[in-house]
């Protein structure tokens, strides 16, 4: 991880000349959005994985979805043609298992509020699960599951309410399907919550208990973890100190990913699992002329893809702002203003290169326009970078149309911005 002035802080790509799945032992790989969505096998996965399995990586999968049993992911993904066993998967179901064994003595009832796989997991450490809050149970846990109904809930509620431990296998609000997003265990988790109040003990990414079951089960010396959450698989990778692979397949779109703190910026990025396959050129964004442009071996290479693309405005989104504020001799007195009155006329769509755009409906064709930030008042403009650029730059899917002006705040310093798109 490249770090800015000591602080932890990702301002560039980690430069990777030969393919991830020569360079990592194990890629720790989330299963919803990255290998499948809705039970279907999400484009190239299948054969990404084939290639770097031959390759000598091994691979596991990792999911904080609790509700199959690893023996039933292991058997999908066969199905779907990714060979894999039982011992390859690893469940949030199972770290809260093992969580909970280690605070109840063993033999404890459980209220498992859940699908099967959590269910099995109870047994594997040696816990029995009731359904009831009247089967007076030392523990209480959470898990996902489609079929989940209010009886389950309410059940959850009462015993949490009496004040018996609360644990639950993840906190996702969403979960990725074949027809979208869909509620995900954490947003069950908030219904006991309002309920009974308290909170519980999380086990699934991104917190520890998580990537130790992890590392256990798979014995990884380096590994490589493969997500599509930047709240989950990012965030666990960077507090358990590995590197990680965003894939633009699930629920992290281009536009979260230029918003992303500090701590969900991953190591790589790419379109899909394929990323796993190619090497990953350093990029880094330098100041020219007031502006920040994308330097590095990355820059200028023919070929990226919208993921490539949407790394690049991200090296220049996440260095910071602008040098001081400056007005732009190149513009005639009066032009700020007219472009800042024009602004509803605009779209943006993400790419390195700063101040291009296409006109909101129809045109000639994209135009320039000033890469400096709208006039605020009691502040001069100051110059930004406008990650903005015609549909060549692929990104347009990771954005959203918008008639409001298209700049924003970055929160850096005052009369400093980063202009561009809908971040």
């Amino acid at each position: 991880m490249e770090e800015q002035g000591g602080t932890g802080v990702r301002t560039r790509t980690d430069g990777r000349e030969r393919p991830l799945c020569a360079e990592y032992d194990t890629a720790l790989l989330d299963l919803d959005g990255v290998v499948y969505a809705g039970g279907e096998a999400i484009g190239h996965a299948v054969e990404a994985l084939e290639a770097a399995r031959d390759g000598g990586m091994h691979l596991a999968y990792v999911t904080n979805n609790a509700s199959r049993t690893p023996l039933d992911v292991a058997a999908l993904l066969t199905r779907l043609g990714v060979p894999a066993e039982a011992a390859e998967v690893i469940t949030s179901a199972q770290a809260v298992a093992r969580l909970i064994s280690e605070q109840v003595p063993a033999g404890s009832r459980v209220l498992a509020v859940g699908g099967e796989g959590l269910r099995v997991a109870l047994r594997e450490r040696g816990l029995e699960p009731v359904e009831s809050a009247e089967d007076d149970p030392a523990a209480v846990v959470q898990g996902y599951d489609p079929k989940l109904g209010w009886e389950q809930l309410a059940e959850a509620a009462y015993a949490v309410g009496r004040g018996v431990p609360w644990f639950a296998s993840n906190t996702d609000l969403t979960i990725p399907t074949g027809r979208g997003r869909a509620p995900g265990n954490g947003a069950l988790v908030e219904v006991v919550r309002i309920a009974a109040g308290g909170r519980p003990q999380v086990a699934g990414k991104p917190l520890p208990p998580m990537h130790r079951e992890t590392i256990l089960r798979t014995g990884a010396r380096r590994p490589l973890v493969v997500g599509d959450r930047l709240d989950t698989d990012i965030e666990g990778a960077h507090a358990g100190g590995v590197d990680s692979l965003l894939v633009l397949t699930g629920v992290t779109d281009a536009a979260q990913l230029l918003a992303a703190p500090p701590h969900h910026r991953p190591a790589y990025v790419a379109a899909d699992l394929r990323g796993l396959l190619t090497g990953h050129p350093e990029t880094e964004a330098a100041v020219h002329d007031g502006a920040r442009r994308v330097t590095g071996a990355a820059a200028g290479r023919p070929g990226w893809s919208a993921a490539n693309c949407c790394w690049r405005a991200a090296a220049i989104r996440w260095t910071g702002c602008a040098p001081a504020a400056r007005r732009c001799g190149r513009w005639p007195a009066g032009a700020r203003a007219r472009a800042w009155r024009r602004r509803r006329r605009w779209r943006g769509w993400a790419s390195a290169e700063p101040g291009w755009a296409e006109p909101w409906r129809g045109g000639p064709g994209p135009r320039r326009v000033p890469a400096v930030s709208p006039p605020v008042r009691g502040r001069s403009p100051a110059p930004a970078v406008m990650v903005t650029g015609g549909r060549g730059a692929g990104l347009g899917a990771g954005y959203r149309r918008s008639r409001r002006p298209a700049f924003r705040r970055c929160g850096c310093g005052p009369g400093r911005s980063v202009g561009g798109g809908v971040l």
